[in-house]
């Protein structure tokens, strides 16, 4: 594809505009809470924003319509799953969270059991936020190099590289703000390019109504009780409930985002209202996967798909205009690095405040912002690492996402162990904890769907951790 100026133009003001107004928040760090939280004094609204942004990559705004293009709307079951979930996050997670001057999640559990179950959870989530952030990073390259007709290399590089900048200079606070600019960019490019193919396909949304009635393409509900299907009513609302009370209650991630808050009132509303705007979107990008099915219909490609997540960068990059096209591609560039950034303050965050600072005890404040910028960096060169691993290796990427999605269950009931069963020592939870871990290697090469692996391995932490208790209290 070649690109206009115009578009070049559009992009590279993106990347610097996005640059230069993170690059603005760094005279205003004092300390490792400025650079982490944001001085705790961010709106609501901002942090609902960012919190979509986070949760967005560009995998799905690729991916989401491509599911709708191969089948229908059974994706938006899990959505039902992700409203309860925040809402069980509000009710069992946040208050324990706003109870101190915590940084980090796992801060809450070195408080309720110790520093062993702080840095277990804490190394865990290291690991796994590292390999899928890698590898989601690796993904976003190849959408574009589709697009941009980059390499690989110069691909990661160029996202990775104008992510960093803004987020090792600004911290928190610049990311938040790039969020919100982000989610609006994203969200502009899907509308413009929804808009355009209503314009395109002949007879506008009547057509695109009818075949997706005709085709069953609007069927949304899959009333069948199977372990084994993805996209159920029963593995939306229940597995889809636990998956994101996972993400959002425990990730380091997401849970930083409510640390911001100037209080436990507004982080609820950022998290309630996030999932408002999370179903909107989602009904948005399975439209626009109904919308691909009814052009492609009428406008078939010289060869057929061989895969559905190609659809919408084909889409993009053959049937905009100039302009347009850049106000898109600028869309991708944005879902990608508020996830990169992200993840990068979180694995900061988590590895000075888990880690190191209790290695070493009472230093300055100005020498913690150091190491935390140092950090960042760090874990930039690291996803860079496993983003070109996973290039080579397609094991990797495999891996990568599996272990994202099983671990979370462990990490999931360990916390629960915290909140709910306030009897529960450290040794009893650790063992339910790493039990939880060897059930889900067994489950993970099972049928058995991914939605699921949450939920069971939650409960069999939460079980196995209460039965450590009572085996150890026979014991005394």
């Amino acid at each position: 594809m070649t690109l206009s100026d115009v578009d070049i133009a559009i992009i590279v003001l993106y990347l610097l505009g996005v640059v230069a107004l993170g690059s603005s928040f760094r005279r205003r760090q004092r300390d490792v809470r400025d650079y982490f939280l944001g001085r705790r004094d961010l709106p609501w609204w901002a942090i609902m924003g960012s919190i979509v942004a986070t949760e967005t990559s560009t995998l799905t705004f690729i991916g989401v319509p491509a599911l709708a293009f191969a089948t229908n709307f059974a994706f938006i079951q899990l959505v039902l799953g992700y409203l309860v979930g925040r809402l069980i996050v509000v009710l069992v997670l946040i208050p324990s969270y706003f109870r101190g001057q915590l940084l980090t999640a796992y801060q809450l559990l070195r408080h309720r059991f110790g520093l062993v179950a702080e840095r277990s959870a804490s190394a865990l989530f290291l690991v796994t936020r590292t390999l899928a952030d890698g590898v989601r990073l690796f993904a976003t390259a190849l959408v574009l190099v589709v697009m941009l007709n980059l390499n690989e290399f110069e691909a990661i590089i160029i996202i990775a590289a104008a992510t960093v900048v803004y987020c090792y200079l600004g911290g928190m606070r610049a990311i938040i703000w790039t969020d919100v600019v982000q989610l609006l960019i994203y969200l502009a490019g899907a509308l413009v390019a929804a808009t355009i193919l209503i314009d395109d396909v002949p007879g506008g949304w009547a057509e695109i109504l009818r075949l997706g009635h005709e085709h069953g393409k609007w069927q949304w509900v899959n009333w069948r009780f199977d372990l084994t299907e993805t996209y159920t009513f029963w593995s939306g609302l229940v597995g889809g409930a636990f998956f994101t009370t996972a993400t959002h209650g425990t990730d380091q991630l997401m849970v930083q985002r409510y640390l911001c808050a100037r209080s436990r009132r507004q982080a609820t509303l950022a998290l309630l209202f996030s999932g408002v705007v999370i179903a909107i979107q989602f009904l948005l990008f399975l439209t626009i996967g109904v919308m691909l099915f009814a052009y492609y219909t009428h406008f078939p490609p010289p060869q057929p798909f061989d895969q559905p997540d190609k659809v919408f960068p084909h889409f993009l990059v053959t049937a905009l205009p100039p302009g347009i096209r850049g106000v898109v591609i600028a869309g991708v560039f944005a879902a990608a690095m508020s996830t990169l950034s992200s993840s990068l303050n979180s694995l900061a965050a988590s590895s000075v405040e888990d880690f190191y600072r209790p290695l070493r005890g009472d230093k300055p404040e100005s020498h913690y912002l150091r190491v935390a910028r140092g950090v960042t960096i760090l874990w930039a060169l690291v996803e860079l690492v496993v983003a070109w691993l996973a290039r080579r290796v397609p094991s990797v990427l495999e891996a990568g996402l599996a272990i994202a999605g099983f671990t979370n269950g462990s990490m999931l009931g360990l916390f629960l162990l915290g909140v709910l069963a306030p009897g529960i020592g450290q040794t009893a939870g650790l063992i339910g904890m790493a039990i939880g871990l060897g059930v889900m290697l067994i489950v993970a090469h099972t049928s058995v769907a991914w939605p699921w692996y949450v939920l069971v391995g939650s409960v069999v932490t939460f079980v196995t951790g209460l039965a450590a208790h009572w085996i150890v209290s026979l014991r005394e």
